[in-house]
């Protein structure tokens, strides 16, 4: 298969995230052959029951790990191909992203090369569960290059990010008499409300930090007073989180409780010489990695603009490039250590 071929193969396989057991077997059999016939290793490194990463390599010591993720957002959309694009979940995010990195490969052992290996990983689209469980791994390498949409520019840094759940509690009453209940609803919003107010750090290279209030619920009926209600809301950062959380803290007090999910910290990555570069708002599994595979580059071909759209489309000049840039790079990381 061409990069084409591939990019529309593992996007025809409905991987959504928990879902990734069939395009992992696709990957270790497409594999297995590359292992077999340049003497490398492949196998699938269980992060839980039916989901596994798939690690493959080429040479000992390990100095450049090419790394991005199995999963999808929702819904499947099976691949199309014009003159241009190929389309289709996960096109840009990542499958068009693991066929480049596959065909980069095959290249460079066609060449003779080795010091290299691929790490495809499960749960980027949720939590990062095939990073964490690779992050234990002792092996790792000097070097992780990890593919994201950027069209095809080293990205020098990413904001990261804190998720939180917002959530106010009352009392019910029958909505002529709202003096007998204690609106939750009514909290919330004021809390909501305050957060919006709260001001946010700018980062001279990241730009702002933003927030999202993605989701909001509660209440019983229209003619009740609610007992409860929720929201949860992300903030996008550029620095440290310590006085957002402080902020935030503030603006919810008397009215509703904070609950963390998650956080992910803002990053600032390096540059290859002749490579342009970027800067990208999204998060990656680069954090969850922890530094056991090296230091992070951050470079894929596509555009985050379309990616979990029903518009996601990779443009095919970029696949064909980023196969280029992927060998470049990897050359580059291994003749510094070689040095």
């Amino acid at each position: 298969m061409d990069v084409f071929e591939l990019t529309r193969a593992l996007v025809d396989i409905e991987s959504v995230t928990l879902n990734e057991e069939a395009v992992g077997n696709f990957l270790y059999a497409r594999l297995a052959p590359l292992a077999v016939r340049f003497g490398g290793t492949v196998e699938r490194m269980e992060v839980e029951p039916r989901r596994f990463n798939v690690f493959a390599q080429w040479g000992e010591p390990l100095t450049v790990t090419l790394s991005t993720h199995m999963d999808t957002v929702p819904p499947f959309c099976a691949s199309r191909e014009d003159e241009t694009h190929i389309w289709g979940r996960g096109a840009c995010d990542a499958k068009g992203i693991i066929a480049a990195m596959i065909h980069a490969v095959e290249g460079l052992l066609e060449s003779g090369e080795r010091g290299f290996g691929l790490l495809f990983v499960v749960g980027e689209e949720r939590n990062s569960a095939g990073a964490f469980c690779a992050a234990q791994d002792e092996r790792g390498s000097r070097y992780i290059v990890n593919g994201e949409p950027t069209g095809n520019k080293l990205a020098l840094g990413s904001k990261g990010a804190l998720r939180y759940e917002v959530a106010a509690t009352g009392k019910m009453a029958h909505s002529a008499y709202p003096e007998l209940g204690d609106s939750a609803i009514h909290k919330l919003v004021d809390a909501l409300s305050a957060i919006r107010n709260i001001s946010l750090p700018v980062d001279p290279l990241l730009g702002p930090s933003t927030l999202n209030i993605g989701t909001l619920g509660g209440g019983r009926a229209p003619n009740v007073v609610a007992d409860e209600a929720h929201a949860d809301i992300m903030i996008r950062l550029v620095s440290d989180s310590a006085e957002i959380k402080k902020d935030l803290e503030a603006a919810v007090e008397g009215r509703a409780e904070l609950r963390e999910v998650i956080e992910i910290p803002a990053l600032r990555l390096n540059a290859i010489p002749g490579i342009e570069t970027t800067v990208v708002a999204f998060t990656t599994d680069i954090p969850a990695f922890g530094g056991q595979w090296g230091e992070p580059f951050l470079i894929g071909p596509g555009s985050i603009h379309v990616a979990h759209t029903l518009e996601e489309r990779v443009p095919k000049a970029q696949l064909v490039e980023a196969v280029s840039i992927y060998q470049r790079i990897v050359r580059h990381l291994c003749k510094i250590v070689s040095k």
